[in-house]
């Protein structure tokens, strides 16, 4: 990002934690464990992501993901000022409650 001045830049690690907290408050989801980076990229103004998510058995599977699709998309374009163009979500895990 370019601002008057200077730039600003949003570490990876930073950008994890937004990630993190905005697919934790979508119950029923949370991140797939054992991943050591996510796939969350910021370019030109423009953020994508790739995410692979555990979710709760019994949960309906695509309101999950669209729910994570929607938490994550906005905390990346409010939190970083970006346009952000695709959130892909993959289910890999079913967890028991």
């Amino acid at each position: 990002m370019q601002e008057s001045g200077g730039s600003v830049r949003v570490s990876e690690v930073a950008l994890a934690e937004i990630v993190r907290r905005a697919v934790a408050s979508v119950e029923g989801a949370r991140l797939r464990k054992g991943r050591r980076r996510l796939g969350v990229e910021l370019q030109d103004g423009r953020a994508r992501a790739e995410l692979q998510l555990a979710v709760a058995y019994g949960r309906v599977l695509h309101e999950v993901s669209a729910a994570v699709q929607e938490r994550v998309a906005d905390a990346l374009a409010r939190m970083c000022d970006v346009e952000v163009e695709a959130i892909d979500v993959t289910v890999v895990e079913l967890e028991r409650a």
